[in-house]
């Protein structure tokens, strides 16, 4: 009857609950390490891709041109006249939760120099621009400079058995937010100018996160400035985390107090490894310029296990 059904839940509930904190005392470090230099492929591999741990690595591409060359003067010589996808939003926020929508930047089409000119701040700009279109857009968008850095990391590469999917290109104003999510990538962010700043949590943590269905949408931007916000016709829900892990609603989530977010800052010339579905959130000091590479990752037992953790926390809601 109902009071077994009840007794079930609240056995299932508490399995959701401690898993985490079993995470935690097993394998989890508190802080994200660092390493001074790069590892071999097999102990990157042992060390931080099977264990699915993030470090930071410094003096892994000292050696790119990029960290000399890629100042906004040099950007406007090479790639002035490129035009590029640009996100803008009124308030920093591309693909998050506004109220009772998942809404997307408005993708505008505009040229590098005057995209500058707004990060510059030569020209005043209503919204907040952000270089993240992420379809490989380092190659596909802007070829002139990918002699700046390196086609793939040669010892990630190895680790993998597999090239990289994507490189991306991020470049983007401090009001530039990218609300916390996951990605099915082994990601390697490299910072080339200024700093980001995560906020990582592990897919043991999934239990204490929020995912609700929204409805989805774009900003377009009108005449006088302001955005509009309009719906994404025919399509269906999209599932997204609305809490904001700056400032939580722990009214609204109180389980999310049972999280353990990691922060870490990455600065020119250090690279973050990113696991693959790690719950991530960034912030950037303002005209931070980045290049990140996306593997695809395995899809082996552990991406299994965690499946399975997703689709009990999702069909037995609040803890």
């Amino acid at each position: 009857g109902p009071m077994a059904k009840n007794k079930t839940l609240d056995a299932v509930k508490k399995c959701l609950r401690d898993f985490p904190l079993e995470a935690r005392e097993l394998y989890l470090n508190k802080t994200v390490p660092c390493l001074e230099q790069p590892l071999s492929p097999l102990e990157f591999y042992r060390e931080w891709i099977g264990p699915n741990k993030p470090c930071v690595i410094r003096n892994a591409f000292g050696h790119w041109p990029a960290l000399s060359k890629w100042n906004p003067s040099h950007l406007r010589e090479v790639v002035g006249s490129k035009v590029i996808s640009v996100a803008v939003t009124p308030n920093g926020y591309a693909d998050a939760v506004n109220r009772d929508r998942f809404v997307m930047p408005e993708e505008r089409l505009m040229t590098f120099s005057s995209l500058l000119d707004v990060v510059e701040g030569k020209v005043e700009s209503r919204g907040v621009f952000y270089v993240q279109k992420q379809c490989s857009n380092l190659t596909e968008e802007l070829p002139e400079l990918t002699g700046d850095v390196e086609a793939h990391i040669p010892w990630m590469s190895e680790a993998l058995g597999k090239l990289p999917d994507a490189v991306n290109f991020w470049l983007g104003e401090a009001g530039a937010v990218t609300s916390m999510h996951k990605d099915h990538y082994e990601n390697l962010y490299c910072v080339i100018t200024g700093e980001k700043h995560f906020i990582l949590l592990p897919p043991s943590d999934r239990p204490f996160i929020p995912y609700e269905h929204y409805q989805p949408a774009v900003y377009r931007q009108r005449e006088d400035g302001d955005f509009d916000v309009v719906d994404v016709a025919d399509s269906g829900k999209v599932p997204w985390i609305p809490l904001d892990p700056l400032k939580p609603d722990l009214e609204l989530y109180p389980d999310y107090s049972l999280a353990r977010p990691l922060h870490v800052t990455v600065k020119a010339g250090e690279m973050l490894y990113l696991p693959s579905l790690w719950f991530h959130h960034v912030r950037q000091s303002h005209g931070c310029i980045a290049v990140n590479f996306w593997y695809d990752m395995e899809y082996d037992i552990k991406y299994n296990y965690f499946q399975l953790v997703e689709s009990l926390a999702g069909a037995v809601g609040p803890l």
